[in-house]
């Protein structure tokens, strides 16, 4: 795709000057313009982006005294299943019932509310992958301030149309997010729009920071928050919020594998661009750390690791089936780290992790279903060869429904969940076929005795994947 500019029409009624055209006509109405990707970068930040400036534990408390009316408290439960499989006691800071699913609406609302007469007249314009985009249209709505995003063609399917539901005008444009802010600071400067920052704005951080706020007055002691880093924001006021409320609590960041921002940052000392990929934590692939969020986080935060996407996958996978709780990818890399067993020494401490979003597409949600049970070792791949004859495959259909044993509880009872015949790539022999089937198993146990007596039974047998907990990665949809 070298060129790209989708615009998607509001569905809000007009407010007045503040839109243009007839409303009716912008809805479901989708113009394309031949603006190329490649146009040169724009390296204007707002002035309040560029500062440097540190955001306060008193700039968070007046955050929250201002969104009070406006944003719900999120529950702080503690996770019974997985404290006992981690060996801690964690808590789980539900941050995706907020009302369009993610922590960002914290920020957006105190940003918004803090507006002056004139700023509220001309409107904001934010880039965002979805979240930050949500929040602003939602609060925006909820205040009668135009909102406008810029959203890159990797964001959601479901949060592009769920900003254009709640009255945004939408623009799809640019392949990273990266390419999304310079499209928004090139129409900021021809419509005089206020630029909000998703991560980086002091007012942003602020609002933010109200989640440690409430941590700290839900659970007593607390000895770790363990935080998802993007562009640092969020981190960055819990950080301030959590530290001033209990100086012994550990601040611990997280980012995923695949855009390591923060890290990249801390060996520089300062922010830096890093290298940014498609991840399953879509929300965190942010290239460049908020220089506000960066000075204000880092002398509290207290340690940073990285997750991969195997680890994130399978994340989101134990969150559905021990929590019933849908989490996206962006906020399930705290849990992340802890199955991952990179935060040992959290052993036995009580410990918090902020399941900041839970915006996740349904085909993405399936993708990373199976992608967690491959990780869990409860999905197996193979291609065996058995005879083109009556018979053939009822040898490999029995293999997997029954190990012989019927008198102790050894069944292999493997869900056969994909199967192919593959004839015309098989030369050798005429008389046989290749079969590729992908089969459900319980656990890695089982599935390594799936694997023995498939090994045991045919002469030719492929086993595909990472079932075995090889170290090949997964890798984002």
């Amino acid at each position: 795709m070298s060129e790209a500019e989708i615009s998607v029409g509001s569905k809000r009624k007009s407010r007045g000057s503040n839109n243009h055209g007839n409303s009716s006509n912008a809805t479901n109405h989708v113009k394309r313009h031949s603006i190329s990707l490649n146009q040169p970068v724009v390296t204007e930040l707002a002035p309040e982006c560029s500062a440097g400036i540190r955001v306060t534990f008193r700039d968070i408390t007046a955050a929250a005294y201002r969104t009070k009316s406006g944003i719900q408290k999120t529950p702080l439960v503690k996770s019974g299943a997985l404290s006992s499989i981690l060996g801690l006691e964690l808590y789980l800071k539900k941050e995706y019932e907020l009302r369009t699913g993610s922590f960002k609406e914290r920020g957006a609302r105190n940003a918004l509310l803090k507006l002056s007469e004139e700023e509220r007249k001309v409107g904001v314009i934010a880039a965002s992958a979805g979240n930050h985009a949500l929040a602003l249209a939602y609060h925006g709505g909820q205040l009668d301030i135009t909102v406008t995003v810029v959203m890159p063609v990797v964001a959601p399917i479901m949060k592009i149309s769920q900003c254009q539901e709640m009255g945004a005008n939408v623009i799809v444009h640019g392949a990273t997010i990266a390419e999304a802010k310079d499209h928004a600071m090139i129409i900021k400067e021809k419509g005089g729009q206020i630029y909000i920052n998703g991560y980086d704005h002091p007012d942003i951080i602020a609002g933010q920071g109200t989640i440690g706020l409430e941590i700290c007055s839900q659970v007593e002691d607390i000895d770790a928050i363990i935080v998802p880093v993007g562009g640092a924001g969020l981190i960055a006021g819990v950080a301030v919020a959590a530290k001033n409320m209990n100086p012994d609590v550990k601040i611990i960041g997280v980012e995923a594998m695949r855009c390591m921002s923060y890290t990249e940052a801390l060996k520089a000392g300062k922010p830096v661009r890093a290298a940014s990929h498609v991840s399953l934590a879509d929300g965190l692939a942010v290239p460049t750390v908020g220089l506000n969020a960066f000075v204000t986080a880092q002398p509290l935060v207290d340690k940073i690791v990285t997750v991969s996407e195997k680890a994130i996958a399978l994340a989101i996978l134990r969150l559905i089936e021990m929590e019933k709780a849908v989490v996206e990818g962006s906020g399930v890399v705290g849990l992340a780290a802890l199955l991952d067993g990179l935060l040992p020494e959290l052993k036995g401490k009580k410990v918090v992790t902020i399941l900041c979003g839970g915006n996740i597409d349904t085909t993405v949600l399936g993708r990373c279903l199976e992608r967690g049970l491959a990780a869990d070792g409860r999905l197996l791949s193979f291609t065996v060869v058995v005879k083109d004859a009556p018979g053939g495959m009822n040898s490999l259909t029995q293999v997997l429904t029954e190990s012989g044993a019927r008198k102790r509880l050894t069944l292999l009872d493997s869900c056969i969940k994909d199967i192919l015949h593959e004839r015309a790539w098989l030369l050798e022999d005429v008389f046989a076929v290749r079969v590729r089937c992908m089969v459900e198993t319980r656990n890695s146990d089982h599935t390594e005795k799936v694997k023995n007596i498939l090994s045991r039974k045919f002469r030719h047998v492929e086993f595909i994947g990472m079932s075995d907990h090889s170290t090949d990665t997964l890798q984002g949809p």
